[in-house]
């Protein structure tokens, strides 16, 4: 096992293959920002989404894509420009990944890849113990989905935040305020309204608790852009209090607590979870 992979485990703890897994998954997402960096594509684009916050910020659930956007529309724009970069990188530290590019509708705005791996064998890489193996079927893939806005909307700025394992590299990420609008955007207009995401939700409190401020300019292009937003009027604080109570009064909390609990590592942390405690929760967020 390389050296730095062993020092980026000893930050789990394990009791279960699953422990394994969530523990593999980050450091290949770490690796594959790794070899993002090194073939320059932070120069064109920027990291955002649940994963940022947790490689970045320490947020405290697990997160299984990698988003990005690009920081001015490119049409044109293909990850598999990066495939080599990708698969090379994560062969120097003695994994084995697959890159799949998924074909971009004709109308769509996300650019979408994998970057897949048996799970087995990169389990036995990083030395699982076989107890924990038994039940592991040996076709079972592990799977890291890569999406770049390539039709980003305005409003949004950046930042350089910097990652120190497997080695020091940088990453251009969202400042706060955008990425907490780009949340905001999910809870309040995800099309898939039966397909209840709590992990959206988990974010949402997080971001409530530690960093309220959200940039609204971005949130209105962003719903703009979606078709979400048609007032004429610029959204304010008062009609983004108004969106989320309604929001929060058709959330089916139970569902919401289900979905996001597989990625929690101390499930107690739902345990309050009401309608009541997310209308109290979004008067914490603070507009600027």
């Amino acid at each position: 096992m390389h050296d730095a992979i062993r020092s980026m485990l000893s930050r789990y703890e394990f009791q279960s293959h699953e422990a394994y897994v969530n523990a593999l998954r980050e450091i290949l997402q770490e690796v594959a920002l790794l070899g993002l960096w090194r073939s320059k594509f932070f120069e064109h684009a920027a990291f955002y989404g649940g994963t940022a916050l947790r490689v970045l910020y320490g947020l405290n659930r697990y997160s299984e894509d990698l988003d990005f956007s690009l920081l001015k529309p490119d049409a044109s724009f293909s990850l598999s420009a990066y495939a080599d970069a990708l698969r090379r990188e994560i062969s120097s530290f003695g994994f084995d990944a697959e890159f799949e590019r998924r074909q971009k509708s004709r109308t769509g705005q996300i650019e979408s890849a994998f970057l897949k791996t048996k799970t087995l064998n990169e389990l036995i890489v990083i030395g699982i113990s076989q107890d924990l193996l038994r039940d592991l079927h040996p076709e079972k893939s592990l799977k890291i989905r890569l999406e770049v806005d390539t039709d980003p909307p305005g409003g949004f700025e950046t930042e350089t935040q910097y990652v120190l394992q497997p080695i020091p590299f940088s990453v251009r990420v969202f400042q706060l305020p955008d990425l907490f609008a780009g949340k905001l955007h999910a809870i309040l207009c995800r099309k898939w309204k039966t397909r209840i995401k709590g992990r959206d939700w988990y974010d949402l409190v997080w971001y409530a608790g530690r960093h309220p401020r959200i940039h609204l300019i971005h949130l209105e292009s962003r719903m703009r852009q979606s078709g979400d937003y048609l007032n004429k009027e610029p959204l304010t604080p008062k009609r983004l209090q108004s969106l989320l109570r309604r929001t929060v009064d058709e959330l089916d909390v139970e569902k919401a607590r289900q979905e996001v609990a597989p990625y929690v590592m101390d499930p107690r942390a739902l345990e309050v979870w009401s309608t009541d405690f997310f209308r109290q929760v979004i008067t914490r967020i603070a507009p600027v």
